[in-house]
């Protein structure tokens, strides 16, 4: 457990209280157990970066927030060499846009075989663009093995499925619209379930 770990658990906490949402409220809406969530609001489990974008869409916030990133200036300019890597559940993401918009930008690592059984579901859009490895991403049931310079734009009520098909991984530039509503959260599931559409009541 490090300090990033330690300052991201009592803010989940704060986050869900300003919702209004009991522990149990939250981790149904999010299909994860109370004690799971607990565990995260406490400091001694990470969330993998599916559920951090799940949890900020349940409490109409934003991973950077989340995670006690400053806000950004005005200026519309995002500098790479400014942006610190953040790791989560495997993956490592760096912000490649500003805060407080309808929609986040990040650039994203997948190492090969890490989350590969996770499905998600949750109002929105997404687009993303390969650039370096290779990308396999399902949507529906359809497969789509991506290279260098593709990309793809899809609803994200499509239970979707990212897995790195290199050994390396690889590395996306990925953005999707926040949806500014606890009915949004996104939902994760095993790859062999039928995934709950994060709109339900």
């Amino acid at each position: 457990m490090d300090a990033t770990d330690i300052a991201l658990g009592p803010r989940l906490r704060e986050r869900r209280h300003s919702s209004g949402l009991t522990l149990e409220a939250a981790a149904h809406r999010l299909e994860l157990s109370p004690a799971h969530l607990s565990r995260m609001e406490s400091g001694l489990r990470q969330p993998s970066l599916p559920v951090l974008l799940g949890l900020a869409r349940l409490y109409g916030s934003t991973v950077s927030d989340l995670l006690g990133e400053t806000a950004a200036e005005p200026d519309p300019i995002v500098r790479g060499d400014k942006m610190a890597a953040v790791p989560a559940g495997g993956w490592t993401y760096w912000r490649a846009g500003g805060t407080g918009r309808a929609m986040q930008a990040l650039r994203v690592h997948v190492p090969a075989g890490v989350q590969r059984a996770v499905v998600r579901v949750h109002p929105g859009e997404e687009w993303l663009y390969v650039t370096s490895g290779g990308l396999e991403l399902t949507l529906g049931d359809r497969v789509h093995v991506l290279a260098v310079g593709d990309s793809a734009h899809f609803d994200s009520l499509i239970p979707h499925r990212l897995a790195a098909t290199d050994a390396t991984g690889t590395d996306l530039l990925f953005l999707h619209t926040l949806m500014q509503s606890e009915r949004s959260a996104l939902c994760v599931a095993p790859a062999d379930t039928t995934p709950i559409r994060g709109d339900r009541p």
